[in-house]
């Protein structure tokens, strides 16, 4: 938490419930000490979803499959993309998803984001929201740009490890080097790449928004 937790607390305490099922796979994920995004990250999202009125969502790293279901209900999404390597939270999130009555929306392809991305040949997206393994961030940006159509949003989640990310390398656990070094190098990326304007938003553990230059088609 890089926010100081009396206030993220009192900001959590004015959302309203989420549908019936997603409280449900909420309050199982705690349980099961699954993480899913955070009431202040679910609110963001919810605005810049209804903002942009994406008609097709790429996600990398569905985990039980909560965060593709909130974006469900958010906005009428024609398709959600939605990738995952975890083997033990892919039935999970498939029966959520059935649950849900969203199989024909949802698409959850099963195995490696760096295997899969090149297969979505005919692809193109309007939103990107990235949420999986954060070592990887760095290595899915050109795929994930390749698939962004001109317009695009490309949103981040937990890209500043608590607050560890403005400290030396030296002082982090040597375990949490590597993915300190690569969300470095992923923060440079995105905040200087030509293709992009981006945004860094310190609220849940840190977010970045990008826009991908160009007219919308």
């Amino acid at each position: 938490m890089i926010v100081d937790e009396r206030i993220a607390t009192y900001i959590r305490s004015l959302e309203s419930p989420n549908s019936l099922l997603l409280e449900a796979i909420e309050e199982q994920a705690h349980i099961d000490q699954v993480p899913i995004i955070r009431k202040e990250m679910e609110s963001f999202l919810r605005v810049m979803l209804m903002i942009h009125r994406p008609k097709k969502i790429l996600e990398l790293g569905t985990a039980i499959g909560y965060s593709a279901l909130f974006m469900s209900e958010c906005v009428d999404v024609d398709k959600i993309v939605t990738i995952e390597n975890y083997e033990k939270r892919i039935p999970i999130a498939k029966e959520n998803f059935k649950k849900a009555g969203k199989e024909e929306q949802i698409m959850l392809l099963e195995g490696d984001a760096m295997e899969l991305m090149p297969t979505l040949e005919a692809e193109t997206f309007d939103f990107v929201f990235m949420d999986a393994a954060k070592a990887q961030y760095i290595y899915f940006l050109p795929e994930v740009l390749r698939l962004m159509k001109p317009g695009a949003v490309l949103i981040t989640d937990n890209i500043l490890q608590e607050g560890d990310l403005i400290e030396s390398r030296f002082t982090v656990r040597r375990r949490d080097r590597t993915i300190h070094k690569r969300m470095r190098e992923y923060l440079e990326a995105v905040k200087k790449h030509p293709e992009l304007e981006t945004s860094i938003v310190p609220i849940g553990d840190g977010i970045t928004m990008s826009v991908k230059r160009g007219e919308q088609e």
